[in-house]
């Protein structure tokens, strides 16, 4: 570089960094311009609860633009929407708005921002088309004065009301009338009849009524379909189930939901809503061996003789009790034929059984069952019971002992002996 352009360079960057050299910008005409639209779908079924996602979107434009370099740029656009917050509203609509007014910030045009709101829909909502009301307040640059190196900024606060466009589908929604059930007790399996109704908006095609355990209830389905056809609007319809009870549950009322499979008005294959009922379950079957303590004697065949209680909370139909003999019984017949017994009925068993000769004499407690069948004629069987059985020695058992007979018998000859020596010596 020659040393005769150094003043030159020297004045150009003196220029530069004169203050207002620079050029700013002024906009003479713009303003915020604001609309909304939901994210993804804007129907919703009757009974819906669910978050409803909403786009706000600013378009406006600064469409006159001064430029100098005496002019001051202002920090604030006047097409931007400053401090934005918005409230969802459900005025005359049967839509429930669950959140409160929500702070977006600044809306810069040609930016968008989003806010979820938490929306109920009533059960009892007609199908139709409907309007939700998203006001929308903010505040914007409406002029920016300049006083030389000086700005004096005039916002306004403007709310803006958008229209949202909802949509509610027909549905089938089923009541339960005149629930009925039958044979439903613990451990047991049993019938459910009830009258449906369809209290929706949607005509059912190939609709099929189902059953379904509720969690961890013990009402367990074990024939839940009963199909329906055609389920008009305002219809009942009548259907019965098949229901198993667990063994672990108690007398008492369990839950047992209701629903409806079927082709919507789209023909789409959906279900409808669970209804909850509640069942009453009743008490277990039992049985309880209510004859005393049966005293046999080793070495016997004798015939064993129990008495069986109904003591459980149904009828049971064929029953048959059993035992199961351990040394030192055995049985040759084991089964006894009870026939069918109500709650609190009893019936009598008769075994034969055999005893060891050396058996100890203690009390045995022999197991036993009752099979029978329940009101669904299903095979069932019953908890183990004891059959309490004493061994005593039989009383005058010396006189039939095979030693002491020959003892008796030898000593009786003696005699008889030695009488008949005596008298023939005299």
């Amino acid at each position: 570089m020659r040393w005769q352009h150094l003043p030159v360079l020297m004045l150009l960057l003196a220029l530069l960094a004169v203050p207002g050299s620079a050029a700013g910008a002024k906009y003479l005409y713009g303003n915020p311009e604001l609309s909304a639209t939901i994210a993804g779908t804007n129907e919703f079924a009757p009974g819906a609860d669910t978050s409803l996602t909403v786009i706000i979107s600013n378009s406006g434009l600064n469409t006159h633009k001064i430029v100098g370099s005496t002019i001051v740029t202002p920090d604030d656009l006047p097409n931007t929407a400053k401090l934005a917050t918005v409230t969802l509203k459900s005025n005359g609509t049967p839509f429930t708005v669950k959140a409160d007014p929500q702070f977006l910030s600044d809306i810069m045009g040609g930016a968008s921002r989003t806010a979820t709101f938490n929306v109920k829909v009533a059960d009892s909502a007609a199908p139709g088309t409907y309007v939700l009301p998203l006001e929308v307040t903010y505040t914007y640059l409406q002029e920016a004065e300049d006083y030389g190196d000086t700005l004096r900024y005039n916002y306004q606060k403007k709310t803006e009301t958008l229209p949202l466009t909802v949509r509610v589908t027909p549905d089938l929604r089923v009541e339960v009338l005149n629930i009925r059930s039958e044979s439903l007790n613990v451990g047991t399996e049993g019938y459910v009849s009830m009258t449906l109704k369809n209290i929706g908006h949607d005509t059912a095609n190939r609709a099929v009524a189902k059953v379904v355990r509720n969690g961890a209830s013990p009402l367990i389905p074990t024939d839940g379909n009963a199909y329906i056809g055609t389920f008009e609007p305002g219809e009942t319809v009548d259907v019965k189930f098949k229901v198993a009870v667990a063994d672990s549950a108690e007398p008492q009322s369990y839950p047992l939901d209701v629903m409806v499979a079927y082709e919507d008005y789209e023909e789409k294959t959906v279900t409808s809503r669970a209804a909850t009922i509640g069942l009453p379950v009743g008490g277990k079957i039992a049985f309880d061996a209510v004859s005393p303590t049966v005293t046999l004697h080793p070495g016997d065949k004798s015939i064993l003789e129990v008495v069986y209680k109904n003591t459980g909370a149904a009828k049971v139909y064929n029953a048959q009790a059993r035992i199961s003999a351990v040394d030192p019984f055995t049985s040759s017949d084991d089964t006894a034929y009870l026939g069918d017994l109500a709650p609190g009925e009893t019936a009598t068993a008769r075994f034969e059984v055999s005893i060891d000769a050396d058996a100890t004499l203690k009390e045995y407690g022999i197991d036993s069952e009752i099979r029978y069948r329940d009101d669904l004629d299903n095979s069932k069987i019953s908890d183990t019971m004891k059959v309490q059985v004493a061994l005593e020695k039989k009383q005058g058992a010396l006189f039939t002992n095979p030693v002491f007979l020959v003892a008796i018998a030898a000593v009786i000859i003696g005699a008889g002996y030695y009488i008949f020596v005596y008298r023939k010596k005299r």
